[in-house]
C-alpha cells in the first residue's frame, strides 16, 4: 500500500523482530510454499501492540500457518493467558511445534490441527479477548458468525486480507474479491460493532464489539 522506500522508514522507528521471530521469517521465506502468507515484521509488531494494549485472557486465531503471528499475539497476553491457534495444514505441523516450543511463550499457545468449523466446536466453553481471522478468505464470515457471541463485549476481531492487494477497487471482481467485498459489507452493515479498516500490508479490518 505504501512505498518500499517508506516502509522501510517506518521499520527504522518501530520495535525490532526478537531473534526467534527472524528465524521463522527466513525459515518460512525459504522454505515454505507462499511465504508472502506471513504477517511479517510490521504486521508483527501492529498485532502485538494492540494485544499488549488489551492483555487479553483469551485469543482464538484461525489460520496459523508457520505462527509468526501466534507468537506476536501472544506477547499481550495476561499471566494466565492462552492462544488458541487453528490451522488445517498437517504438513507444517511438526516445523511449527518447534517454534512455538523454543517461545518463552511455549505453554500459553494451543496448536489445534484440522478443519476450522470443527475445532470450533471443540472451544463452544470458551470466551475470547481477541478474534485474529486469517484463514480461507470464503469463510470470513461464517468464522464471524459461528464466534461472534464467544467474543467478549468490548472484544476485538481483527480480519486481515480485507483489501486484497486493492482487488476491492475493480468493478469487474474474480471469486475471492467477491467474496472479501461481500464480508466488507457485512461488517459495514453490522450495528453491533464498531469498525475500522486500517491500511496495513493487504488491509486490516479492526472489529470492535459493542458493550
Amino acid at each position: 500500500m505504501i512505498s518500499a522506500e517508506l516502509q522501510d522508514l517506518i521499520l527504522q522507528f518501530t520495535d525490532a523482530e526478537d531473534d526467534l521471530l527472524k528465524h521463522i521469517d527466513r525459515e518460512t521465506q525459504t522454505k515454505v510454499l507462499m511465504p508472502r502468507m506471513i504477517s511479517g515484521h510490521y504486521q508483527g509488531r501492529v498485532l502485538s501492540m494492540l494485544s499488549k494494549l488489551m492483555r487479553p485472557h483469551r485469543i482464538l486465531e484461525i489460520g496459523t500457518f508457520t505462527g509468526y503471528a501466534t507468537l506476536c499475539l501472544a506477547e499481550g497476553l495476561s499471566s494466565e493467558g492462552k492462544i488458541y491457534t487453528i490451522d488445517k495444514n498437517a504438513e507444517l505441523e511438526d516445523r511449527v511445534r518447534e517454534f512455538f516450543a523454543a517461545s518463552i511463550h511455549a505453554s500459553k499457545i494451543e496448536y489445534l490441527i484440522g478443519d476450522a468449523q470443527t475445532q470450533i466446536a471443540t472451544l463452544k466453553h470458551e470466551q475470547f479477548d481477541i478474534l485474529f481471522i486469517d484463514a480461507d478468505k470464503k469463510n470470513n464470515g461464517t468464522y464471524y458468525d459461528l464466534l461472534f457471541d464467544q467474543v467478549k463485549p468490548g472484544g476485538l476481531i481483527i480480519v486481515d486480507n480485507v483489501l486484497w492487494s486493492g482487488k476491492v477497487l475493480n468493478q469487474i471482481q474474480d471469486t475471492d474479491t467477491k467474496n472479501i467485498t461481500s464480508f466488507n459489507e457485512k461488517i459495514k452493515n453490522d450495528n453491533r460493532v464498531e469498525k475500522l479498516i486500517l491500511p496495513v500490508r493487504d488491509g486490516l479490518f479492526m472489529i470492535r464489539k459493542k458493550e
